[in-house]
């Protein structure tokens, strides 16, 4: 997959204006929109609930906190976004094991464009990672639900016409081959029809 076609939003959470001017000018030519910067915790967090965001970067420490919480909970929480956390060097080897463990991308500061934007494309790569679990976790979901309304469906003919099980299955079956569609639609279709007597 070519990732130059794609854009990923960014929220960048740092409270220093020289880093925020340096990530405007690095990310001015690449395919980071749109970009967000929260100067403290309290504000990403605000903005996290009202947007979906790719990739979150936490320039460490913050006003309001060193944000090594706010990074864990993002990559293990709800969000499908992706987290890279830039500690200063004399607290990088004490929170790197940890923020790791949680799947959160960690980076030692100072730190060189050329690193920061290396970086970055692992956090593009992380990304489509997920993209691609998301698309798997609900073409399950949708199956789920479809094996769901068959047994809901099955057990209507069983309990209304006095189908056996097996029977009830190969009619469901039957009506889908027959129509041209989803045995999901024959059974939200038989559920319609017995599911109010």
């Amino acid at each position: 997959m070519i990732f130059d076609n794609r854009t990923y939003s960014v929220l960048v959470v740092s409270s220093s204006e020289k880093f925020n001017d340096t990530l405007r000018t690095l990310f001015a030519e690449q395919n980071f929109d749109p970009l967000f910067f929260a100067g403290s915790l309290a504000n990403a967090k605000r903005y996290l609930v009202e947007n979906a965001i790719d990739i979150v970067i936490v320039n460490s420490p913050l006003p309001d906190d060193m944000g090594t919480r706010f990074a864990i909970d993002i990559s293990n929480g709800k969000h499908d976004t992706v987290c890279m956390f830039l500690a200063k060097s004399d607290v990088y080897d004490e929170l790197n094991q940890k923020l790791m463990d949680n799947g959160v991308f960690c980076l030692a500061k100072p730190i060189v464009p050329s690193t920061l934007m290396n970086a970055m494309n692992w956090m593009k790569a992380a990304r489509e990672r997920l993209r691609k679990f998301e698309k798997k976790s609900a073409t399950l979901e949708e199956k789920m639900e479809e094996i769901r309304l068959v047994n809901r469906a099955k057990w209507l003919l069983i309990d209304k016409l006095n189908m056996s099980e097996p029977d009830a299955h190969r009619y469901i079956e039957k009506q889908a081959m027959d129509r041209c569609v989803a045995k999901r639609e024959v059974a939200e279709s038989i559920i319609e029809t017995y599911g109010r007597m």
